[in-house]
């Protein structure tokens, strides 16, 4: 029952950060509480389980550069950066977002780690084989059809061993818990707006195998993952995964 029709099919209603014509301090703010959600819902987890994985299918390669699109601050990216001191593998990461008040966010995050550049551009505008892999962190949700397959496309072609999407679950529990926890870590217009409308946008298996024919001649694989997540990989040689992937 509580289920509902509204959230049987992807909610197509704007967020508040999909206007690029406001922004400001208030949007400043709510990259920096956006912060402390991703923290209570472990956001970074689905986002590692994918570049480890893409990772070993390459080989376990000493450098890797990663390529994070509509990254915000990149708070989730500080994972990726302890994983790959762990493995010993030479990380460069860069985040790329289209607003001025993301990249100033995530340039102050990252101000002291020279692994971490940020760059203001246009994730339509990437150039072919840019870096090794290319991830999204709840950014695929933002795009509806057509646009949604060319975002994709773009990212598949932008990397080199492939794609990590990380997204959300579309789902009741899930919209129930991201609308309190809005309320409970800020009081940001953003936050509380789009927080649980991301969720209404979020994705479900079908979603996910509708998108099999932007991925080109890669191979896309989805893994449900703890709180609500999906963590979707396109592998580019389309040579499959191992066992257990």
């Amino acid at each position: 029952m509580l289920e509902g029709p509204w959230l049987r099919h992807r909610a197509e209603a704007d967020e508040l950060m999909d206007d690029l014509a406001s922004g400001g301090e208030e949007l400043r703010e709510a990259h920096v509480h956006l912060r402390r959600l991703n923290k209570l819902f472990a956001a970074s987890a689905p986002t590692l389980y994918g570049v480890n994985r893409l990772w070993r299918q390459a080989g376990c390669p000493e450098e890797l550069s990663i390529l994070d699109v509509g990254a915000g601050s990149g708070d989730v990216n500080r994972r990726l950066l302890d994983w790959s001191a762990k493995h010993g593998v030479r990380m460069r990461i860069t985040l790329l977002d289209v607003t001025e008040e993301a990249c100033e966010e995530a340039a102050l995050y990252y101000r002291d780690e020279p692994r971490v550049e940020v760059r203001r551009d246009d994730v339509l505008k990437l150039p072919s084989g840019c870096a090794d892999i290319v991830t999204g962190t709840q950014f695929l949700h933002h795009f509806q059809g057509e646009r949604l397959h060319e975002v994709v496309g773009s990212m598949v072609r932008a990397s080199r061993y492939g794609v990590v999407i990380n997204d959300i679950h579309r789902h009741w529990l899930a919209w129930i818990a991201v609308w309190l926890a809005a309320r409970l870590v800020s009081r940001n217009r953003y936050i509380r707006h789009d927080g649980p409308l991301s969720v209404a946008k979020g994705f479900r298996p079908s979603d996910w195998r509708s998108l099999e024919a932007a991925a080109g001649s890669g191979e896309l694989l989805y893994r449900w993952r703890p709180l609500f997540r999906y963590a979707v990989m396109i592998r580019k040689d389309g040579g499959g995964y191992a066992d257990g992937l």
